[in-house]
């Protein structure tokens, strides 16, 4: 599972989904649902722009967790 760090680099400075769309050019949408940890893709051009915005790499703004059962998937199951 992926976890986004946006909503805490946000909170962190008090921004909302409208100051980081002006501020890098990104679709308010984009952000939101990166927000709210719902997006299904994200396109490599966002992630670069989050992250030059927020002055991270990509493991500041994503993480991969274990999954709801506890176990981090490594690969192709059986």
């Amino acid at each position: 599972m992926i976890k986004c760090h946006l909503s805490r680099l946000m909170g962190e400075r008090k921004l909302k989904v409208i100051d980081v769309a002006r501020a890098t050019g990104l679709h308010r949408n984009t952000i939101t649902l990166l927000y709210d940890e719902t997006a299904v893709r994200v396109e490599l051009e966002a992630m670069d722009k989050l992250c030059e915005f927020f002055g991270v790499e990509v493991g500041g703004l994503f993480e991969r967790t274990a999954d709801s059962s506890g176990v981090a998937k490594t690969g192709p199951q059986p």
